[in-house]
């Protein structure tokens, strides 16, 4: 196809997360897992009185609010936004806490969270291939830009992508048309000039439909197309179908 740049979602598509890498934390007599308990040791200074399962309660209870939120309106709730609603659930206000209690928590989280995501061997070979006469970025939903731009930077990735969007700058989520058209415009190309690669149907793959971009849906496990969705021009199982796609 004759599309020289290609767009990608991160979470999923260049990298995966896989939970049973996040840390194992006790609460109440039953094991979970989260980054809680490194949450809650660095907070405890700042907070004595808070105990673990009231931290966990509160942190579990700002991301089902976050999620609310973002599902109703495609409004990124950021990083620190969801911790001032752990702090709001714990009876603090973020106003009489030292801002380096924020700072610790979101460094804390970035870095445990970010050890739970690999990047599979071949992605780098795939992707220096693809940008061999071709422009690359990413377009992420998630909450906290500098988790993401770790996780680029630690698998050598970063310096293939012009253009690195992701939602908490923009303050919307995808399927949100701005979201996409930020990264066009800084690239400075049409959407007619871009396909788009990613693994969720009902947001990449719609999203940039509705800009009308070309799309590539990853779809490792075979799933079916949901009810009412438009299909993709391309469905994959790997990035490495790409080549083939998008040959030379």
């Amino acid at each position: 196809m004759s599309q020289r740049v290609v767009l990608f979602d991160l979470f999923d598509t260049l990298v995966l997360f896989e939970r049973e890498r996040m840390p194992e934390v006790q609460i109440n007599g039953r094991t979970v897992r989260s980054t809680a308990g490194h949450l809650h040791r660095v907070f405890q200074p700042f907070a004595p009185g808070v105990e673990l399962a009231a931290f966990f309660d509160a942190l579990i209870g700002s991301w089902k609010e976050a999620e609310r939120i973002r599902d109703a309106t495609h409004r990124e709730v950021s990083a620190p936004e969801r911790f001032d609603m752990v702090f709001k659930r714990l009876g603090l206000e973020s106003s009489m806490l030292p801002p380096e209690a924020l700072e610790m928590l979101l460094t804390t989280h970035m870095r445990e969270l970010s050890k739970a995501v690999v990047c599979p061997p071949h992605h780098a070979a795939v992707l220096t291939a693809l940008r061999n006469g071709r422009r690359l970025g990413v377009v992420s939903n998630f909450d906290y830009t500098p988790t993401a731009r770790l996780i680029l930077d630690r698998e050598g990735l970063s310096g293939l992508f012009e253009t690195v969007i992701v939602s908490d700058e923009i303050g919307w989520r995808k399927p949100k048309a701005v979201i996409f058209e930020t990264a066009l415009r800084r690239l400075g190309v049409g959407a007619e000039e871009a396909l788009f690669v990613g693994d969720r149907a009902d947001i990449d793959v719609a999203g940039a439909q509705a800009v009308g971009m070309a799309t590539a849906w990853i779809n490792r496990d075979a799933a079916a197309l949901p009810e009412g969705a438009t299909a993709p021009d391309f469905e994959i199982r790997d990035l490495k179908e790409l080549e083939a796609i998008l040959g030379d």
